[in-house]
C-alpha cells in the first residue's frame, strides 16, 4: 500500500514538472514576434523566425484601394505572404499591425521601455527620426545595392541618412509644392505665368512679386471679394515646412556641416523681412499669427486665396472635394516655391520602413530582409504609386497614368532636407512659430526675430546632441 501511495505522489510530480517545463518557453515572450523552436511550422527543418511589422494607415489595398476587401494592412500582408514564400533562411512568419497616427510615439515608448518594440515600422521618416538618434534603430545601409541608388535620387537619400547611415528605406513620398486658383490668375491677367495642368510651375522670385503684385491690385472684387494673393500662416507647427522652405528662398542652407542652425546671415534676415514686407503691404492673409495651416488650406478651397501651400494628398483630397461638391470648383494646379536665384525649392515627406534593435540576432536579420524584399521586388515596388514613387522606374511605368508623377521626379534634383536630420527636431518645431509670430505683430524686428530663433534653436539642438547616439 505504502509503494502504491508513493508510485502516485511520484506521478503526479513527474505530470507537474512535465507541464511546467513545457510552458516555461512562453514566460516573458513578445506575443507578436520571437524565435521559436529549430522546426517550421509547416514541418520544414527550418528554424521559426516570427517578427512584428506596425505601421500607420498609409493607403488601403494592395496596388489599389478599389480592391475587394482592401484595408491598409494588405500591402503588408501581401508581401509578407510573398516574403514567407520565397525565403531560404528560416521559416519566417511576419505579423502586421496598423496602429492609429496619433498613438504612435505613446505605443512605440511603452514598448521600448518594456524591451518590446516591433521589429520594422512603416512611416514618415519626419514623424520617425528621433529614434535614430536615440539608437533605437538598426543602420539599413548594408541592405542598399548600387541598384538601389541609381533607381532612387539622392535628394530621397539624403532625408533618410543620418550621420554615415541609412535608417529608413524610401519606398514612397509626399512631396510639397504650392497650389494655385489658375482662374484668379486669368482674372489678374496673369495667363503667362499659369503653368499645364500636370505641370509643377517654376517662377523665379521676381516672378512671383509680380504675381502678388497682380492679384492684389487687378483681381476684379466684385467676383473676387474677400481674397488675398498668398496664404501666410503661423499660429502653431502645423505645416511649418513651407515656412522653412521661405527662410532659404534667398540662399541660406539653414544647417552646417554640424547640424546646427545658420540661419541668422544676411540671406536669413533678407527671408525674414521679405515676409514681413509681404504681409505688411497686403499681400497675405491678414492676422497670420493666428492662422493655422489648415486655416489657410479651408480659405484657399474657398476662392479667398490665389496662393497657398500643398503636397501630394492635399492636391488630391482638394481635387475629390470640388468633384463631390464639398468645395466650390475651380481650375487649381501647382508651382514651385520660389527662390532668388530661379531654382525651385522642393522638400517632401519620405516615407520608408525603418528596423528596431531588439537585442534578438535572428528577428533583426529576418527583419531587414523582409525590409529589403518588398522595397525592391519589382511587383511590390509598384504599390508605391498610391503614394508618389521614389523609383524612377516605377515612374517611367505609371507616368502616363498618374502624369504628375514626372512633374515631381524631375523636381528631386532641386530636394533640401527641411529637418536637417538633426537631433531634437520634434522640439525644434516649437521654436519657430512664437519668433514667426512675434515678426507679424511687430514685436521683434527681421533680424531680432532670426537671431532669437537660431539662437533658442541650438539650444534645443544641443541638449538633444547630449543623448543622440549620432552626435557623439
Amino acid at each position: 500500500m505504502l509503494k502504491k501511495h508513493v508510485w502516485q505522489v511520484s506521478f503526479v510530480f513527474v505530470l507537474i514538472l512535465a507541464l511546467v517545463t513545457g510552458c516555461s518557453g512562453n514566460i516573458g515572450s513578445n506575443k507578436n514576434s520571437g524565435t521559436s523552436g529549430n522546426g517550421g511550422a509547416d514541418g520544414s527543418s527550418k528554424e521559426s523566425v516570427e517578427i512584428s511589422v506596425w505601421l500607420t494607415p498609409q493607403w488601403k489595398g494592395v496596388l489599389d484601394a478599389m480592391e475587394e476587401g482592401a484595408d491598409y494592412d494588405s500591402f503588408f500582408k501581401n508581401a509578407a505572404e510573398k516574403f514567407s514564400a520565397q525565403y531560404d533562411k528560416y521559416d519566417a512568419k511576419v505579423n502586421v499591425e496598423v496602429i492609429a497616427g496619433d498613438q504612435r510615439d505613446e505605443l512605440l515608448n511603452v514598448n521600448l521601455s518594456g524591451g518590446t518594440p516591433p521589429d520594422v515600422f512603416f512611416e514618415s521618416v519626419f514623424a520617425m527620426g528621433d529614434y535614430a538618434h536615440r539608437g533605437a534603430l538598426l543602420p539599413l545601409t548594408d541592405i542598399v545595392d548600387d541598384e538601389a541608388r541609381s533607381d532612387i535620387a539622392q535628394g530621397y537619400w539624403d532625408n533618410v541618412t543620418f550621420g554615415d547611415d541609412v535608417y529608413f528605406y524610401p519606398f514612397a513620398h509626399n512631396p510639397g509644392t504650392l497650389a494655385y486658383n489658375a482662374e484668379m490668375f486669368k482674372a489678374a491677367g496673369l495667363e503667362s505665368f499659369i503653368g499645364g495642368e500636370t505641370e509643377i510651375k517654376t517662377w523665379s522670385l521676381a516672378e512671383y512679386e509680380q504675381i502678388l503684385d497682380a492679384l492684389k491690385n487687378k483681381l476684379p472684387k466684385d467676383k473676387y471679394s474677400n481674397a488675398y494673393p498668398m496664404a501666410l500662416y503661423a499660429l502653431n507647427t502645423q505645416g511649418d515646412t513651407w515656412n522653412l522652405a521661405y527662410l532659404r528662398m534667398f540662399g541660406n542652407r539653414f544647417f552646417d556641416d554640424n547640424g546646427n542652425i545658420m540661419l541668422n546671415d544676411e540671406n536669413g534676415v533678407k527671408a525674414a523681412e521679405w515676409l514681413k514686407k509681404m504681409y505688411d503691404n497686403g499681400y497675405t492673409n491678414p492676422g497670420a499669427e493666428s492662422v493655422s495651416s489648415n486655416d489657410a488650406n479651408a480659405m484657399f478651397q474657398n476662392q479667398q486665396l490665389a496662393v497657398s501651400f500643398t503636397n501630394a494628398v492635399l492636391f488630391n483630397n482638394a481635387k475629390a472635394d470640388m468633384e463631390s461638391g464639398k468645395a466650390p470648383k475651380f481650375d487649381i494646379r501647382m508651382a514651385n516655391i520660389p527662390s532668388e536665384s530661379g531654382d525651385p525649392l522642393t522638400f517632401t515627406y519620405v516615407v520608408g520602413a525603418s528596423a528596431f534593435k531588439t537585442g534578438d540576432a535572428k528577428r533583426e536579420e529576418v527583419a531587414k530582409d523582409f525590409i529589403k524584399f518588398f522595397s525592391t521586388d519589382p511587383e511590390l515596388v509598384k504599390s508605391s504609386k498610391n503614394s508618389v514613387p521614389v523609383r524612377t522606374s516605377v515612374v517611367n511605368e505609371f507616368k502616363d497614368q498618374y502624369p504628375f508623377f514626372a512633374a515631381y521626379d524631375q523636381n528631386a534634383a532641386f530636394m533640401f532636407s527641411f529637418t536637417g536630420n538633426v537631433p531634437g527636431y520634434s522640439q525644434l518645431r516649437q521654436v519657430l512659430f512664437p519668433e514667426l509670430q512675434a515678426l507679424y505683430i511687430g514685436e521683434r524686428t527681421p533680424a531680432e526675430a532670426i537671431a532669437n530663433y537660431q539662437k533658442n534653436g541650438n539650444e534645443v539642438i544641443a541638449k538633444a546632441k547630449e543623448s543622440s547616439s549620432l552626435a557623439k
